[in-house]
């Protein structure tokens, strides 16, 4: 029987096709999905980060051969191209902003759940470096299966060198989303993610990968980042993660994406007055920040 392959789109693509080949398959790869000066100035903003870090001290699943570098929004100022990217960020609004009918006493209403970025990483793995374990990223909410359509996260990973088999590409299993908790992810089963320099992979936080054997001669560069459900807790704490000087100079979206929001669900909310706000409506209030301990000490 033939392996599940992987659909890759052009980025001309609309929102409903990339949803739609996610929801089927678990993933889809986006050609060209960031290009030119924009690309180039993440590599090296990357490769700055990565400049920084240290390989991993374990080769259960971070490996000794691979170096992560985080807090990617305080480092590379092109991490707004990123998730600012209407393929991206649409297809997260269509997949994880679905809306819930509930109750309040008598009053039948929906409430839409907000998004947040949830957490970022450049992933280098070096020659040598063996797989990773096959796993779910909604792994970190303890997310269970089958989820009934709720998705909790669309995560990223962005090839910044050529992924193949040898370089040691994403391992995916397509359909794998599909499946309960009780079936195991076999290594026979996942397929690499074969991108050129600047594609991208869209997955779902239910679909099993994991990266891949590097058996070149060079280092595999990728870049992953994950937009997830507001109501859960981000997997990388970004208040700490970006210092509030740069957070004051982000589009106010990414800010709000950033965890400064408060959802239709009350989720973040700041008491203000006596009322339940959204954080947003301090960020630019540095006497109200500071009250709070968000400048002049912790940053």
């Amino acid at each position: 029987m033939s392996k599940a392959s992987l659909v890759t789109l052009p980025n001309t693509a609309s929102v409903e096709q990339v949803v739609e080949i996610i929801e089927r398959d678990g993933g889809v790869i986006i050609a060209d999905f960031i290009t030119g000066t924009a690309f180039q100035e993440l590599k090296q903003q990357i490769d700055a980060a990565l400049d920084t870090s240290t390989f991993g001290h374990e080769n259960f699943f971070v490996g000794t051969s691979t170096r992560r570098a985080s807090r990617l929004f305080a480092r590379c100022s092109r991490m707004v191209d990123v998730v600012m990217h209407p393929l991206y960020l649409g297809a997260a609004r269509q997949i994880l902003q679905k809306p819930v009918s509930v109750w309040f006493g008598h009053e039948r209403t929906t409430v839409t759940p907000q998004i947040q970025i949830g957490m970022t990483q450049a992933i280098q793995i070096h020659p040598g470096q063996g797989k990773q374990p096959l796993h779910r990223d909604d792994t970190s909410f303890l997310w269970r299966h089958p989820n009934y359509g709720r998705e909790a996260r669309l995560q990223i990973m962005l090839a910044v060198t050529e992924f193949n088999e040898t370089t040691g590409a994403t391992k995916v299993i397509p359909g794998s989303h599909k499946w309960d908790d009780e079936r195991r992810p076999e290594p026979e089963e996942a397929i690499d993610a074969v991108m050129a320099v600047g594609s991208a992979l869209l997955f779902i936080g239910s679909t099993y990968h994991g990266g891949g054997t590097n058996s070149s001669d060079a280092p595999r560069t990728g870049l992953t980042m994950g937009i997830d459900l507001g109501c859960v807790r981000q997997e990388e704490n970004q208040y700490l993660s970006v210092p509030f000087d740069v957070l004051k100079g982000l589009p106010e979206d990414v800010q709000r994406l950033l965890g400064w929001d408060a959802g239709e669900n009350f989720m973040g909310w700041v008491e203000q007055g006596g009322k339940m706000v959204s954080p947003h409506t301090h960020l630019q209030a540095d006497d109200v920040l500071r009250s709070l301990g968000l400048v002049g000490g912790m940053h």
